[in-house]
């Protein structure tokens, strides 16, 4: 098997990575693939954020203040890129909030992948700072909106790999109807 098998099973999470990042351009090829997911009556209930550079100074006194400390936090400096996901929900459809909120989180795994496969290391942060107000203003939210957490983005650091996960033991996850 080739293709989406290899890259799911080579996936990691890359915690730390380098100051290269993808381009505007190559982001904007690889949400466009990652976009596809099964979404019920195609509601694409979903957005991304782009945040680089004093982007992520924002975030980081964003973050602060909904711990109630002052100043900024570096945990955003700590990749290049960060890509918010948000789940915008739609209140005219019959598709449950849930449900959405899947396709959200199906959209940014789709795109962990192909960022993986494109040679970028990619880690997912979330948190209880993804439901704080400071957070959720810093990234202008709607009122029908959550953030589900960030794509931390960046190079993979040569001769070095991200550690290896254990292999799943499929056959116990899978069962019959009893």
């Amino acid at each position: 098997m080739t293709g989406a098998y290899e890259a799911a099973r080579a996936r990691r999470s890359w915690s730390r990575v380098t100051d290269a990042a993808p381009s505007h351009d190559e982001l904007v090829r690889l949400v466009s693939a990652a976009g596809r997911v099964a979404d019920h009556s195609s509601l694409r209930p979903w957005r991304l954020i782009e945040l680089r550079g004093d982007d992520r100074l924002r975030l980081g006194r964003a973050l602060n203040k909904a711990d109630g400390k002052g100043g900024i936090s570096t945990k955003p400096m700590r990749a290049p890129l960060l890509i918010a996901v948000v789940a915008s929900y739609s209140k005219k459809s019959k598709v449950p909030r849930w449900e959405q909120e899947t396709v959200a989180a199906g959209v940014a795994h789709m795109l962990s992948l192909l960022l993986d496969e494109a040679g970028w290391g990619v880690f997912w942060r979330t948190g209880d700072a993804t439901r704080s107000k400071a957070v959720a203003k810093a990234h202008r939210l709607g009122k029908r909106e959550e953030l589900l957490g960030w794509l931390y983005v960046g190079g993979k650091p040569e001769g070095r790999d991200s550690g290896r996960r254990k292999t799943v033991d499929a056959e116990s996850f899978i069962s019959r109807l009893p």
